[in-house]
Parts: C-alpha cells; sequence; structure tokens
C-alpha cells in the first residue's frame, strides 16, 4: 500500500494536529469529533490514509473492528443512550474512519442523522461526562491491546 506511507495535503486526517485526542495507537487513533450538539461523537481513524476498509489485512481490520466496538461499549456504559449510530463514509474525505454517535430521541437531530436538518436545541453533555467517556475509552483500548502483547 503504496499510498498508505503518503500524507494527502488536502486530507485533515493526514494532519491531526488540531484534532481533540482521546488515544493514539500505531495504527489508529481515537479522538471527538467536537461536532455542535454532539460533545460525546467519537472518530477512530486509521492513522495510513487509505480509502476502504477492504484495504487493510485481516488482523488490522480486527484491531480496528474491536476498537469500533470498544468505543460503543463505553458509550453505552457511560451515556446510556437510546441508540448509537456508526458510520464510515469518506466520499469527499477518502481516508478510512469510523463515526460513532450516541444518540437520544431528545437530541437536536432526532430521528434525522445528526447532519440532516435540526428539530430543536436538543441536550448537551456536561464536561465530566465526556471526561469520563474519554477516560473509559482509553483504559479498554490500551488493555485491549496490551493483551494482544
Amino acid at each position: 500500500m503504496k499510498d498508505s506511507v503518503i500524507k494527502h495535503p488536502n486530507c485533515p486526517l493526514c494532519f491531526p494536529e488540531q484534532e481533540d485526542s482521546i488515544t493514539q495507537l500505531a495504527s489508529l487513533r481515537i479522538i471527538f469529533a467536537n461536532e455542535p450538539h454532539y460533545p460525546c461523537f467519537v472518530r477512530v481513524v486509521w492513522n495510513a490514509h487509505i480509502r476502504e476498509l477492504s484495504d487493510l489485512s485481516p488482523m488490522e481490520r480486527s484491531l480496528l473492528m474491536d476498537v469500533v466496538y470498544i468505543v460503543e461499549r463505553c458509550m453505552r456504559s457511560i451515556l446510556a443512550p437510546y441508540k448509537i449510530n456508526h458510520a464510515s463514509f469518506g466520499n469527499k474525505l477518502a481516508h478510512l474512519h469510523w463515526h460513532i454517535i450516541p444518540r437520544w430521541e431528545e437530541d437536536a437531530h432526532w430521528p434525522n442523522p445528526v447532519w440532516g436538518l435540526q428539530q430543536r436545541e436538543g441536550l448537551g453533555h456536561s464536561a465530566e461526562k465526556k471526561a469520563a467517556l474519554g477516560a473509559a475509552i482509553q483504559s479498554a483500548v490500551l488493555s485491549r491491546v496490551s493483551a494482544d502483547s
């Protein structure tokens, strides 16, 4: 995957300096997306610039999906959302990443996607909940990685 080692100048995911980082591994990083109305929206970003899940080896794919699962499990435990949305798209930003978004029937866009038409002011989450979520994700991910070592 020669393309994977090249940083693409127009890809913000290739230059993570300004991200709100939860934790960083050699292969991937976990960040808060900091989307308006959704402070606990998390992205899992594969560090190498690749476009598709099928570009990963089976071991890499397993790590990525395990981390997506861990993020969901932590969200359910800490935030108790009504639903969790998962998405991996990148038509404009062709750099493999997953969106993991906790949803509530009272949130700003429900029942629309978070990028859809806003329905109401919606709920926010405290800085304490966001910090607890970040700490739980970091601990669980690092435990998973050290278990493989």
